[in-house]
């Protein structure tokens, strides 16, 4: 399938259309830590562990410098690994197919990332070790299918990188919950700080983004901020409701002019009055006096 008969397939005018769960306080974050990466001149890859429709890999390729490679990882319209997976795809992602993702993502970039249509399992076999700056985990909300993006994620991040993951906190996915704290616990997971949806960490030293976060969340009003101690560390905790969101990407599709209608045509003046007959010969063949 080409690009472009993926692209024709759906064309969102505007960020906003492209459906998915992507809310400003975690949009303005993301545009945070990967614009202080830049910033800071580090480089790595970037990885997204479950698409769904392609919001927030459309919002993270706004990033993608020459030098390095974005990879998305999503299972799409591919049949589950496993029946407890099988029945979550059709649960929730029954309208998700690849073809929605490329023609999301080509409305606002001229190509697609990588793209590995396959359980995220298989992602430590396709990106290299400790290549990847910025990582979302947004796959599988299972126990066990998240204990291996975390392990996954642990291997394939570069120092001084962030992941975040989806879901941490959600009712209906306890299995996330279980599995990002556990690593909390057991694998030196240092968490940065929450929002509403995804918690933001690293496996090297916290300390130094943390106090730049905290400077930058004391000069917002649109977002609360607090601090409290969890697992020996501070953790920052943010109430994003109120959240405006940053410049979102640009359609190629945006601001193209609506066809104008043709204005009508000027109207016909309607025909005069015409005189009767026998007044008009009268006219015509008597004398002039």
């Amino acid at each position: 399938m080409s690009q472009t008969t993926s692209a024709q397939s759906a064309a969102p005018a505007r960020f906003s259309d492209v459906k998915g769960w992507f809310w400003p306080a975690d949009q303005l974050l993301f545009d945070w830590f990967l614009a202080r990466q830049e910033r800071q001149e580090l480089h790595g890859d970037l990885l997204e562990l479950g698409a769904y429709l392609g919001k927030s890999a459309i919002f993270m390729g706004s990033y993608l410098r020459e030098d390095e490679t974005f990879t998305v990882c999503d299972l799409f319209d591919s049949p589950a690994p496993d029946d407890p997976n099988s029945e979550e795809m059709d649960r929730s992602y029954a309208t998700l197919t690849r073809r929605a993702f490329e023609a999301n993502y080509l409305s606002f970039h001229d190509e697609l990332p990588v793209v590995v249509q396959a359980p995220t399992s298989v992602i430590a076999g396709r990106v290299p070790a400790g290549s990847c700056r910025f990582i979302h985990v947004d796959a599988s909300h299972l126990y066990e299918h998240v204990h291996g993006d975390i392990a996954a994620a642990r291997a394939l991040i570069a120092p001084d990188g962030i992941v975040a993951f989806d879901d941490f906190r959600a009712e209906h996915c306890p299995g996330v919950a279980a599995a990002v704290w556990g690593a909390v616990a057991t694998t030196g997971l240092r968490p940065i700080c929450i929002t509403g949806t995804k918690l933001y960490g690293t496996w090297s030293d916290p300390d130094p983004v943390r106090e730049e976060l905290l400077t930058w969340l004391s000069g917002r009003s649109d977002m609360w901020h607090g601090v409290e101690e969890v697992a020996g560390s501070p953790l920052i905790r943010i109430d994003g409701k109120k959240a405006k969101a940053p410049k979102a990407p640009r359609s190629r599709h945006e601001g193209a002019a609506p066809s104008t209608p043709k204005p009508p045509s000027e109207p016909v003046p309607a025909p005069k009055p015409r005189q009767p007959l026998a007044r008009r010969l009268a006219k015509t063949l008597l004398p002039r006096r």
